[in-house]
């Protein structure tokens, strides 16, 4: 068993894939992490998942196909029923996530020992670069109606690792970016750690969050409010 495994899901990330491969992976290997990355590609039609299998030949990648687009939440449980890892992250395919933070997330879970770390842009250090002023409004006014029911600042944080015995067997219903907010709900967590970061709006191909996906996320909450 690894290390650490980092789920990355894709559709239609074939232009920055290997960047982002490529970049964990040298993470990785300067603070001699044992660690792995599983793409999950939902059939791709860009041929993401074909370039999946040829970076496995030169970087520790496990590639998960699946036969359609079944969605961000469904494709991080499949990647975690198939990691390796004893410690389980969650990053993005198109480095709105600074690969380079990998190390101090899994440093903080294990000197912490806690059951989570999150890459929070709402603590204190934590920042976005170049990202849309009515994207900035949305992830405010989401993370804010979150407050009620977890103490995390950035509960819609995409970017996180966790203890595998913590996650494993959970199940996510989030179709979207509200797929944090579920595992920290809906797993056996019971300790949680923030550590800055500075999230980047992608660059190159097209964001997966829209204004239909945006109300969608505000049925999810209601929803969430009733458990």
């Amino acid at each position: 068993m690894s290390e650490l495994s980092i789920v990355i899901p894709t559709y239609n990330e074939r232009e920055r894939l290997e960047d982002v491969v490529a970049a964990v992976a040298g993470a990785f290997s300067a603070h001699r992490i044992d660690g792995e990355v599983v793409v999950v590609d939902d059939n791709s039609p860009d041929g993401t998942g074909s370039l999946a299998d040829a970076l496995a030949s030169r970087y520790p990648v496990r590639a998960v196909h699946r036969p359609a687009k079944l969605g961000l939440g469904s494709a991080v449980i499949d990647g975690f029923a198939a990691a390796g890892g004893r410690a389980l992250g969650v990053m993005d395919a198109d480095m709105s996530h600074p690969p380079s933070i990998v190390p101090a997330l899994l440093a903080v879970l294990q000197a912490l020992d806690v059951d989570l770390v999150v890459g929070s842009r709402y603590v204190s250090g934590g920042a976005w670069r170049n990202w849309p002023f009515p994207r900035v409004i949305m992830s405010r006014v989401a993370c804010a109606l979150a407050r009620p029911l977890t103490p995390v600042r950035d509960a819609m944080s995409g970017l996180f690792i966790a203890r595998r015995e913590a996650v494993e067997g959970v199940r996510i219903e989030a179709a979207g970016f509200k797929i944090g907010l579920e595992l920290l709900l809906r797993s056996r967590i019971s300790s949680v750690a923030e550590i800055p970061y500075e999230f980047a709006d992608r660059v190159g191909g097209q964001s997966k969050m829209s204004t239909r996906e945006a109300v969608a996320f505000l049925f999810q909450l209601r929803t969430t409010y009733s458990w």
